[in-house]
């Protein structure tokens, strides 16, 4: 063999590894866009992750996963949005508001919602049992727990007569949230005394102004009061407020109450409609799916700090006692 045979042949055989490299598939990637801050996604993410290895996604192995994170500013949604559409991921996960941000972003690119609010009556979706489009999830279905929340606040705190409910008006589900509260009130005969916010700093002020008229706080979801949790905590401390919310996180920090779906449980769920449709399902084809489990957390730390007895008829329901 002529010696510049010999080369051009040992040049082609270095160059397979590199070509059958170049042509295998690259690892699909999942775009997370978490409404919040990172530390307040935390344990919803990491539940999202374990079900995806349990799938066999592993990061970083099988599944990239690109994170980005609004930290409570519903105006970065779209910004957000647009740079997942830019990446050109597999599928976007998000909840919240971020879903219609998301949407709006692409028609295209699947979507996928871990936690979201009235997604019919939203627009997200065509239908529960047939989504349509490029979007499918779990629907937290926010508006009919209001009711219950406002029951055991009427177990739990005696005397209850005007119940401050707090709430971003600039973020729509929590603005229905609200009204569904109102509305419960009104049935039961209480009265309300709303709390209007839409930035971080409106929070201390707002509530310092009414606090004298109320005898319990009800926080509505959305990514602000997700972010300022810790801060209504001690405000609704100082208080001697009993707070009743949506995150569990938020009881675990000092609030009073939190009843609501296991959002853990709701994230692994997320999960496993993303692996379908990473192995090639339609979202429209995946059925919006609904909380099962729900939990009752009281925190008697702060019950004692602000003098109320949680009635032994509610503590026999709990899920956990903080104590």
């Amino acid at each position: 063999m002529r010696r510049r045979e010999f080369i051009l042949l040992l040049g082609g055989a270095a160059a397979w590894p590199l070509t059958a490299r170049a042509q295998q598939p690259a690892m699909p990637t999942i775009g997370v866009l978490g409404v919040a801050t990172a530390s307040a996604w935390n344990p919803w993410v990491t539940a999202f992750i374990q079900r995806l290895r349990e799938l066999g996604w592993i990061e970083g192995r099988t599944v990239a996963i690109e994170y980005r994170w609004a930290d409570g500013r519903s105006e970065r949604f779209p910004e957000l949005a647009a740079e997942f559409v830019r990446l050109k991921v597999d599928v976007i996960v998000t909840a919240g508001g971020a879903v219609l941000a998301a949407k709006q972003a692409t028609p295209l690119t699947p979507i996928v919602f871990a936690v979201a609010s009235d997604p019919v009556g939203s627009g997200l979706v065509a239908s529960l049992a047939r989504p349509g489009g490029n979007v499918t999830g779990l629907s937290v279905q926010a508006t009919d727990l209001a009711g219950k929340r406002v029951e055991l606040l009427r177990e739990i705190v005696p005397g209850l007569r005007t119940l401050a409910i707090m709430a971003n008006v600039g973020y729509p589900a929590a603005a229905r949230e609200m009204a569904e509260v109102r509305a419960s009130l009104h049935a039961l005969g209480l009265d309300a005394a709303t709390i209007e916010i839409q930035r971080a700093e409106d929070i201390a002020p707002a509530l310092d102004a009414i606090k004298a008229r109320a005898q319990a706080l009800y926080v509505c979801i959305d990514p602000l009061t997700d972010a300022s949790r810790a801060r209504i905590d001690a405000l609704a401390l100082e208080a001697r407020l009993p707070a009743i919310t949506g995150f569990r996180e938020a009881a675990e920090a000092g609030g009073l109450i939190f009843y609501g779906p296991n959002l853990p449980d709701l994230f692994r769920r997320a999960a496993e409609l993303v692996d379908k449709v990473l192995r090639g399902t339609k979202p429209s084809e995946i059925p919006v799916e609904q909380p099962t489990k729900f939990d009752l957390v009281l925190n008697l730390k702060t019950a004692k700090a602000i003098g109320i007895e949680i009635p032994p008829t509610v503590l026999a329901r709990a899920d956990e006692v903080i104590e």
